[in-house]
């Protein structure tokens, strides 16, 4: 066999390959080969001679007294004509002659070399991209299966999936492009690198590349969304007052950004302003289209905005695209209405309101744009809300719930019992110093009041019997709603 010091020199180089992997594979290339023509039952080792640069192969055979398998044993006379001082139980090794071998062994030999320089080349692809999820990288597009790409990286190939791929963006064989390695997977087969242009952070790392402020860190991309080849919207801020992220990431006459567009074939980027004001935020994400009006369900994460009628077609956007995209971005369920629409609605609604004795127009309406948009809403408010509703008050809005409570025959509260519950500073005469006095004796809401003597009342600093009778009889007129 010729030397193989060169042959393993220029696969190492070439392949990138350890000397010792390629030793250690040729090795058991002839070890295969040798079983493969003397049976698997020898006691065979190769060993690669570096001097020499050949892989020698050594059968091994117990020395004993009388010989009764010559595949696994020598007889001590024969032993000693080649070593005088072996004994018998010592193991003595005969080199054979591998230009005995035929074809077959030699191509057996050749397949498992090719092996495990595949394996080793794959656990080197894998080691070198493994830790590289999430990168941008170029490929030369190599050829098309099936819709899916494969990529030429130089040391591997990568797959660009149709799934991964922009919408309508054609590629032809040599093209070079840009792509995020989405995922790298090991398996029997090699390396598989899977390759992205649609994902969201696709654009987030072209961003990084295009804007030197994102990459230092002074601007922070909070999220982004993507309907791939046709509109995205970013989110991103600074905790450098100086700093403006839109304008940055913007660039110059637009240039940071365009060429972000033209990388991702024409597709339209929304630059949002992000918030710790949720409302704010959701407000910059409809952007471009003004808002009149928001109101916000915090138990249901829902966001209702109210546009003008000519401003509702730039607020949902084509195909309902834009307020899609602000919902993903924000992670708030977003519904647009036009001022039409609420009108009319409001308009049902305050008929419905108005059925409750005493509620006239203005009251439903301040009702309705505190967020109460129908009976069985204000029928199952607590009274305690009222108080943030200087306009209506606790009084009036506990009136409000009983009245809505008769129409749907649903039970009526006992409005003493609401009345009971309220701050002391609701009644006559109670300032905050009289007020942090009861507090201090563990009197905080109007039946504590109640529920006392004058001469409990005079234990409490500043509070004499004048004033402690005055105490209980505000109580006792505002639980009675005495006018």
């Amino acid at each position: 066999m010729q030397d193989l010091n060169f042959i393993i020199d220029q696969i190492g180089k070439d392949k990138g390959i350890d000397r010792k992997v390629i030793i250690s594979a040729l090795e058991s290339a002839m070890l295969s080969a040798s079983k493969k023509k003397f049976g698997p039952n020898r006691d065979i080792e190769a060993r690669y001679n570096e001097e020499i640069g050949e892989i020698e192969l050594f059968e091994f055979k117990e020395v004993v007294e009388e010989v009764k398998d010559p595949n696994l044993e020598v007889s001590i006379e024969e032993a000693r004509k080649i070593d005088e001082n072996i004994e018998v139980g010592d193991s003595l090794g005969f080199k054979l002659d591998i230009s005995e071998f035929g074809r077959i062994p030699v191509q057996m030999a050749k397949q498992v070399i090719l092996q495990k320089v595949r394996e080793a080349e794959n656990d080197i692809i894998y080691e070198e991209f493994k830790h590289r999820k999430g990168e941008i990288i170029h490929g030369i597009v190599q050829r098309i299966e099936k819709g899916t790409i494969l990529l030429n990286l130089g040391r591997a190939e990568a797959i660009l999936p149709k799934r991964e791929q922009i919408p309508k963006e054609k590629y032809k064989r040599g093209d070079r492009l840009r792509a995020l390695i989405l995922d790298v997977e090991r398996s029997s087969r090699g390396t598989k690198i899977i390759l992205s242009r649609s994902h969201p952070d696709f654009l987030v790392k072209l961003f990084e590349q295009e804007v030197p402020e994102i990459a230092e860190g002074i601007i922070k991309v909070v999220s982004a969304v993507r309907d791939p080849g046709e509109r995205a919207k970013i989110a991103v801020y600074s905790e450098d007052p100086d700093v403006d992220p839109v304008g940055a990431c913007v660039g110059m006459k637009g240039s940071r950004v365009q060429a972000i567009v033209q990388e991702l074939q024409g597709e339209r980027i929304d630059i949002v302003p992000w918030s710790t004001d949720t409302t704010k935020f959701i407000c910059n994400a409809i952007s471009p289209a003004k808002i009149s009006r928001v109101y916000k369900d915090e138990q249901k994460k829902e966001f209702e905005i109210i546009v003008a009628n000519d401003q509702l077609p730039l607020a949902i956007g084509k195909r309902g695209q834009n307020v899609r995209l602000a919902s993903l971005l924000t992670g708030w369920n977003i519904e647009i209405k036009s001022e039409a629409k609420m009108e009319k609605i409001m308009g049902e609604m305050i008929q419905e309101f108005k059925k409750i004795p005493g509620l006239g127009e203005m009251d439903a309406r301040i009702l309705y744009n505190e967020g109460f948009t129908n009976l069985e809403e204000l029928a199952m408010a607590d009274a305690s809300e009222f108080e943030k509703i200087p306009e209506i008050g606790v009084e009036k809005g506990l009136k409000f719930i009983i009245g809505a409570r008769k129409l749907l025959n649903m039970e009526v509260p006992d409005e003493k019992e609401d009345l009971r519950k309220q701050s002391l500073d609701k009644l006559k005469g109670v300032g905050e110093k009289t007020l942090a006095s009861l507090k201090s004796k563990g009197y905080y809401i109007i039946g504590d009041i109640l529920d006392s003597t004058v001469d409990d009342l005079t234990k409490v600093e500043g509070i004499g019997k004048k004033k402690a009778a005055q105490l209980l009889d505000a109580a006792k007129k505002y639980v009675e709603q005495k006018e």
